[in-house]
């Protein structure tokens, strides 16, 4: 029997026994099926967190004083401490293990254009600021160095606030009024999702120089007129993390009189350890999905196997028969062998499929912000495909070689349960 006659005589017995033969798709097809959907389905949450958190800032420390809880130097606790004018750039030549330390400085203002008016929180920061807080550019551009130290009167609005003062019309190049005070605008942010914050939603605000921000919209008292609201601080990496952090108290306590490890003093909102701790998160969540994933392709196995054996067992008079008209034990393994091997393949194409397609058909709905989709791996289908398809030749090919290897009169004696 050559090659075409065995692939024909293999699909004529499959399309013989349909419901045996569905039955061994089924198990592998639910198994493919229901792994890449779990994998996708945690993929996706993970990758939408991960957009959320990089949308407010990524790897960023959020540096706020506060008031001391230990003694320093002979110094009472319990002492305001307030950043001042200068301090980020002091603490950026102490830090070398920190990528940027730079100030910000954010106050409600009175905001009117030709069109509109509102009372909208304006900050003030270097221009790193847009870098370091994700603030996408959608028209014009962000302010720079030379506006920074000339103190332009510049402005960069969020998506809501252009919306608000100018409608559908261009903002860019025309002029605001902040607290009375004429400012030109030179570019709008990209609207963005965003889950957290300390003051407010990017969207919602408008952007200055520093210098501008602490001449113009300056801290009211009893605070100080040069004093600063926080500084953001960012690692150079997440292998320095720990020591930027430790080098921005010591220098923030040296200047400011407290001690170092009084976390009171000096609050910091740690992104990066946030990330750390929401990637153990993720990662035990992937791990019980993983634990789920193989509880099903075992159960999926399992199925495949009991019919696997169960369709042989039943076909021991057929080889029989077989060997008694001259097939040789080699061409009857040949059969079951591509008999299994057809199945194990269209099984996976149509679970594969099947995985893919609902995929796809479920990220048509528009998603929450924190959720990305259902996101399949490739390696997951593989890997599913590959141990049900192993679980399906091995069950078929042992019982297979025993029943081969039975003497043909006693083959032909057999009758199934019997």
């Amino acid at each position: 029997m050559n090659l075409h006659d065995l692939i024909s005589d293999t699909i004529r017995t499959l399309w013989s026994h349909k419901l045996r033969t569905f039955l061994s798709m089924f198990g592998i097809i639910w198994g493919i099926v229901s792994i890449t959907l779990m994998v996708a389905a945690g993929e996706g949450f993970r990758q939408g967190q991960q957009k959320q958190q990089a949308n407010f800032g990524k790897d960023i420390m959020i540096v706020f004083a506060g008031r001391t809880s230990l003694q320093a130097g002979g110094i009472r606790a319990g002492r305001r401490v307030i950043w001042l004018n200068g301090d980020a750039e002091a603490v950026a030549a102490e830090a070398t293990a920190c990528k940027y330390v730079i100030p910000e400085l954010g106050n409600n203002a009175a905001i009117r254009s030709l069109y509109n008016s509102g009372n909208n929180t304006v900050a003030g920061s270097y221009p790193p600021f847009a870098e370091v807080r994700t603030l996408p550019v959608a028209q014009g551009r962000f302010y720079d160095d030379q506006d920074l130290a000339e103190a332009r009167r510049v402005a960069f609005l969020g998506s809501d606030s252009a919306k608000q003062l100018f409608g559908s019309r261009n903002p860019v190049g025309e002029t605001i009024q902040l607290n009375s005070i004429p400012y030109t605008v030179i570019g709008v942010m990209r609207e963005k999702d965003q889950n957290s914050s300390y003051d407010g939603a990017d969207i919602r605000k408008v952007f200055i120089p520093f210098t501008a921000m602490i001449r113009d919209i300056p801290n009211r008292p009893p605070w100080p007129a040069d004093s600063v609201d926080r500084l953001l601080v960012v690692p150079k990496s997440w292998a320095e993390h720990e020591e930027c952090k430790l080098q921005v108290r010591r220098a923030l306590g040296r200047m400011h009189k407290f001690d170092p490890h009084d976390k009171e003093a000096a609050g910091i909102w740690d992104t990066v350890e946030d990330a750390k701790a929401f990637m153990l998160i993720i990662d035990g969540m992937n791990y019980f999905l993983g634990a789920v994933g193989v509880v099903t392709l075992f159960l999926g196995g399992i199925g495949v196997m009991n019919v696997m054996l169960v369709a042989v067992r039943e076909r021991t008079r057929e080889i029989g028969v077989r060997k008694a008209v001259g097939a040789t034990r080699r061409s009857i393994l040949g059969q079951f062998f591509i008999e299994t091997l057809i199945v194990v393949f269209l099984s996976g194409g149509i679970g594969l499929g099947l995985a893919y397609g609902l995929c796809g058909l479920v990220n048509l709905i528009p998603m929450p912000p924190f959720f990305a989709g259902l996101l399949p791996g490739w390696k997951t289908g593989l890997i599913s495909f590959l141990l049900l398809g192993t679980v399906a030749l091995l069950s078929a090919m042992y019982p297979a070689r025993r029943a081969a290897a039975v003497d043909p009169i006693e083959a032909l004696r057999y009758e199934a349960g019997g």
